[in-house]
C-alpha cells in the first residue's frame, strides 16, 4: 500500500465522521470504535463442528485408491478428515488434521521432513508394515502408536502380504496459522533402503517414538478410574507426547456413561475397539473401531460404551496449557 498524501491539516479538519472514515481507509486503518464485528467476546465462538467419520467407508474408499493411486503420483495415499464449515478444505479442528492413510504390500512412501508434529495410530497391519523416523525402523502392528516428531525424517513401507491402513494426527493447521512451516524431501527419497535392516520389536530406546498396544493393554489394565469420570480409565502416552499434542488411551467398561466435559482444548477421538456413542452439545454419534469422532473447543460431550471399549484421544492441551489458554 502507497503512503496516502492526506496531510495532517486535512485530517484534522474533516467536519464529519462520514468524511473521516474513507480518509482512515485511504491510510490503511480502520476505526476500532467502528469494526464490522467484535474482535473479543464472551465465551470461546463454536466456529468447528462436531464431526464423525466411518473407518469402514474409509477403507473402501482407500481399497479403491489403492488401485488408482501409486506412490509414484502421490507421496501419502490419504484421506483428509476435514471439518465441512465454510472456507475449510482441510484442518480437522482449528490446530489439528487427521486423516486415514493406506499403504499397499511392497509400497514404500519416500521420506521427507517437516516443521509440523505427526503421529499416526494403526488401525489394521500385520507383520512387515513398518515407518522409519530418523534412521530407526519401527513396526507398525494394529493398536500401536508411532511419533513423528518436529523435522524428523520419516518414511513408511509395507513388507507384509496385505494393506496397512492407519489414521494420522498432525499439528499442520496451528503451524499454517503460526507461519513458521517448512517442508523437505529426503535427497536419497528413502532413508533406508529394505535390505539394510528389518522390521522387529520396538527396543526400550524408542520408547519416545513407539508405543505397542500390549505394553498399552497392560498399563491400562492396572490403572485406576480417572477420578472426574470424565474420561473412564485413563492412561497418558507420553508427557506430553509432542509439544504441542498429548496423547491419551481410554478404557470404557461396558455400560460406561462419562461425566460431562467441555474445554478449550480441541479434541479428536479414534476408536481402537469397541462400540458406543459420543454425545456433543446433545447430539449423538455412534462408533465402532477405527472411527474418528472430532470435538472442537468448548462443545460439552461425554462418551457413553455399549460394550467394552478403548478410545484415542488426541488433543491440544499441552499449547492451550503453556500459553495459558486452557480453561474447562
Amino acid at each position: 500500500m502507497s503512503a496516502t498524501t492526506l496531510t495532517p491539516e486535512q485530517l484534522a479538519s474533516t467536519a464529519t465522521l462520514d468524511d473521516l472514515y474513507p480518509k482512515l481507509s485511504e491510510m490503511g486503518v480502520c476505526p476500532g470504535w467502528n469494526k464490522p464485528t467484535p474482535s473479543l467476546w464472551p465465551a470461546p465462538k463454536k466456529s468447528f463442528q462436531p464431526v464423525h467419520w466411518s473407518y469402514s467407508q474409509a477403507k473402501g474408499a482407500l481399497d479403491a485408491a489403492g488401485r488408482l493411486i501409486r506412490t509414484e503420483l502421490a507421496e501419502r495415499r490419504n484421506l483428509i478428515l476435514f471439518n465441512p464449515i465454510e472456507g475449510n478444505p482441510y484442518a480437522t479442528t482449528r490446530t489439528i488434521v487427521s486423516a486415514y492413510q493406506m499403504i499397499m504390500p511392497g509400497e514404500r512412501a519416500p521420506s521427507h521432513r517437516h516443521v509440523p508434529n505427526a503421529l499416526r495410530l494403526i488401525v489394521d497391519a500385520g507383520e512387515g508394515a513398518y515407518t522409519i523416523v530418523d534412521g530407526k525402523k519401527l513396526p507398525m502392528l494394529s493398536g500401536d502408536v508411532v511419533l513423528t516428531p518436529n523435522w524428523c525424517w520419516h518414511g513408511h513401507g509395507n513388507q507384509g502380504r496385505s494393506p496397512a491402513y492407519w489414521i494420522d494426527f498432525l499439528d499442520v493447521p496451528l503451524v499454517q496459522i503460526l507461519e513458521p512451516m517448512f517442508f523437505e524431501r529426503h535427497p536419497n527419497e528413502f532413508e533406508v533402503e529394505d535390505d539394510e535392516t528389518q522390521t522387529g520389536k520396538t527396543e526400550p530406546s524408542d520408547a519416545d517414538l513407539a508405543f505397542p498396544r500390549q505394553e498399552t493393554e497392560a498399563k491400562l489394565s492396572r490403572a485406576s478410574a480417572e477420578p472426574s469420570g470424565r474420561f473412564g480409565v485413563q492412561i497418558e502416552l507420553g508427557h506430553p507426547a509432542l509439544d504441542t499434542i498429548s496423547l491419551w488411551m481410554m478404557r470404557l467398561a461396558p455400560g460406561t456413561k462419562t461425566a460431562p466435559y467441555r474445554t478449550t482444548a480441541n479434541n479428536i477421538y479414534a476408536v481402537v475397539r469397541g462400540r458406543g456413542a459420543t454425545i456433543i452439545d446433545g447430539r449423538s454419534f455412534a462408533w465402532e473401531r477405527g472411527d474418528v469422532i472430532a470435538v472442537p473447543t468448548w462443545y460439552q460431550h461425554h462418551h457413553e460404551a455399549d460394550q467394552d471399549s478403548v478410545l484415542f484421544r488426541v488433543t491440544d492441551e499441552p499449547v492451550m496449557f503453556k500459553l495459558g489458554y486452557l480453561r474447562e
